[in-house]
Order: structure tokens, then C-alpha cells, then sequence
């Protein structure tokens, strides 16, 4: 079986709205047991302290603001090269989420430095690409709001979303490359780099909960793309009659 059959609108709805209500539930059972074990299952850390739990929001969120770009780029590029309209409204659909986690670990990035660092914001090489992505994201959802023909919005914001890669790129590997105050990977398999399991354990947990709801919130958006095109066509038809 292809997978480019789903790039057929009426596919795509057919396994999306399968999909919808299992990830829906096990998204909001995940975060309810996350959640629960971060703040009232897991200590505090011996330097950070009760900041530390943070991490159970920040680390999810700021892996999704990367992953959830580089998802738009894929989608873009196959957009572009296939000429599947269905890639191009998955990009779309994707931008406001990624937008916002990458607001929420940008936020939250900040309540936990100015504690740590004593500072609510540094020109860190990390954080600067970070938040240039969030321009990348804000211009992105620009320039589909400002253009009125759907093909040109396509191709301009899909050429504008593969622009932005570098950044994303630099916003994952930027500590291997540049002294930074940002810490490197919270989780790694390195040895002497490894959490502990009370800390490590919910953080798994809360990944795969923040996952899980991006595919939800996902499928929901580009299914609302989708009769959003279904209908802007039939309103045309119905003109030209």
C-alpha cells in the first residue's frame, strides 16, 4: 500500500477521523499521569530545586518546536516537488501549533534562567535560533494569510518554510557547535550523561503525551484546511455558474 494514496483529500479524512478519538484520549490520559507524577511524584533537584519540574513542560515543547518545523519542511518540499495539495494544507495546519510550543518553551525557557541564570533572556546561540524559528513560524502563517491565490500561497510560504531549515537546524545541534549557556540533551545514552530514572521516567511520559496531542491537534487542523479548500472550491463553481 502507497502512502501517497493519502495524499487524496477524501483518504486522508477517511483515516484521519479513524484516528481522531483514540489519540485524543491517550494524549489526555498521558498528560493527566505526566503531569501528576512531575509535580507531585518527582523531588526537587539538589541545585535547581522545585525549578527543575520545568523540565517536564519545557523539554517536551521545545523538542516538538523543532520536530513540528521540520515536519512543515518535509511537507512543503513534497508539496512542492509532487504537487500534493494535501502536503502543503498538513504544513499549514502545523504552523499555529508549532507556533505555539515554541512560544511555551521560549516562555518557559525564561521563567527557568532567570533563577538559574539571573537573567530572564541571554543572546545564547540556542535561544537566538530559537526564537528567529518563532519569526520563521510568524512569517510562514503570514504570508498564507496575505495571499489570496491558494497555489501562489503555496509555493511562496513552502520556498519561505525551507529558507527557515537552517534555523531549526541550528535551534537542535547549536551546543555542538558553539560554547552556549544552554545545557546539551536532557536525555542521552552517553555514559555519565544519564537522568535519573525519578526524573526521567514522567519526562518519557510527557514527550509521548505532547506527541501524541500535536497529531491530534494535527489531523483536527488539516482536516479543517481541507473542507476550508472543499468549500472556497464550490463557492468558485457556484460563481462561475
Amino acid at each position: 500500500m502507497s502512502i501517497w494514496r493519502y495524499a487524496n483529500p477524501l483518504e486522508f479524512m477517511r483515516l484521519s477521523g479513524r484516528l481522531l478519538t483514540p489519540l485524543w484520549v491517550a494524549a489526555c490520559v498521558l498528560l493527566a499521569v505526566g503531569l501528576g507524577w512531575a509535580v507531585f511524584g518527582t523531588p526537587d533537584d539538589y541545585r535547581q530545586g522545585s525549578t527543575v519540574k520545568i523540565m517536564f513542560i519545557h523539554v517536551p515543547a521545545a523538542m516538538l518546536s523543532i520536530n513540528t518545523y521540520a515536519i512543515m519542511a518535509i511537507a512543503s518540499a513534497v508539496g512542492i516537488i509532487r504537487r500534493h495539495h494535501v502536503s502543503f494544507l498538513v504544513a499549514k495546519a502545523a504552523a499555529p501549533i508549532g507556533l505555539a510550543f515554541t512560544a511555551i518553551a521560549l516562555i518557559t525557557g525564561a521563567v527557568w534562567g532567570q533563577p538559574m541564570w539571573g537573567a530572564w533572556w541571554v543572546w545564547d546561540a540556542r535561544l537566538t535560533a530559537v526564537l528567529i524559528m518563532f519569526f520563521f513560524y510568524l512569517g510562514y502563517i503570514a504570508l498564507w494569510a496575505t495571499i489570496d491565490e491558494p497555489e501562489k500561497a503555496a509555493d511562496l510560504s513552502g520556498i519561505l518554510c525551507l529558507v527557515g531549515v537552517i534555523f531549526a537546524f541550528l535551534s537542535r545541534y547549536a551546543v555542538m557547535f558553539w560554547a552556549t549557556l544552554h545545557q546539551g540533551s536532557s536525555l542521552s545514552v552517553a555514559e555519565g550523561q544519564r537522568m535519573d530514572d525519578a526524573f526521567r521516567t514522567p519526562l518519557y511520559i510527557m514527550m509521548v503525551a505532547f506527541y501524541l496531542l500535536f497529531i491530534a491537534l494535527l489531523l483536527v487542523r488539516a482536516r479543517t484546511e481541507i473542507r476550508l479548500r472543499r468549500a472556497r472550491s464550490l463557492r468558485l463553481q457556484a460563481l462561475a455558474a
